[in-house]
């Protein structure tokens, strides 16, 4: 499958919020968001236009997209990513079913991760998996990124968890030489 990687636009807000709420719709998927069907569903045409344009905003959060060439330029799956500082916080990462297992996940992990890289001061990714998500873990893994020892309960069902998953970023170049 191909595969075209771009951000959120604001005048994408109507395809972001159907897939988010397909992503809220999935049993496997929606495990991973702390949002319900039902809160997103009864949010209007302002909150979501709000939310596509939060990248071109200026806002410390930016939303890519993978749009599957093969099929019209259909939104296949989406990841988000948050300025935190010396962190970038990767959330609300969901790929359509068709989709998993195709290469989509590693392309928006590319693009979040040259997202990261283009802020200096961004030393480490950081995200959160569910303890009922081993798949999403074991991709995490594969990409790098290590389990901190942190865990939280899921806001949606207290006793359960997730875990918190770091991947420390190179080091660049300052243009400064220490001596």
């Amino acid at each position: 499958m191909a595969y075209t990687i771009r951000a959120v636009r604001g005048e994408d807000w109507e395809q972001l919020r159907e897939l988010r709420l397909a992503a809220l719709a999935d049993p496997v998927a929606s495990v991973a968001f702390h949002e319900t069907y039902e809160g997103l569903a009864a949010q209007g045409e302002e909150f979501w236009r709000r939310r596509a344009a939060q990248g071109t905003q200026g806002s410390l959060a930016e939303t890519f997209i993978g749009e599957d060439d093969e099929d019209g330029g259909s939104w296949a799956g989406s990841t988000t990513v948050l300025d935190e500082g010396d962190t970038a916080h990767v959330v609300g990462v969901y790929l359509r079913p068709a989709h998993r297992g195709t290469g989509l996940a590693d392309a928006l992990f590319d693009a979040v991760t040259e997202w990261a890289l283009e802020r200096p001061y961004v030393t480490r990714m950081l995200l959160h998996v569910h303890e009922h998500n081993p798949r999403a873990e074991s991709f995490y893994r594969r990409l790098g990124f290590v389990h901190t020892g942190q865990l939280s309960s899921d806001p949606k069902a207290p006793l359960l968890r997730e875990y918190e998953m770091v991947l420390e970023l190179p080091t660049r170049w300052t243009g400064t030489v220490s001596r």
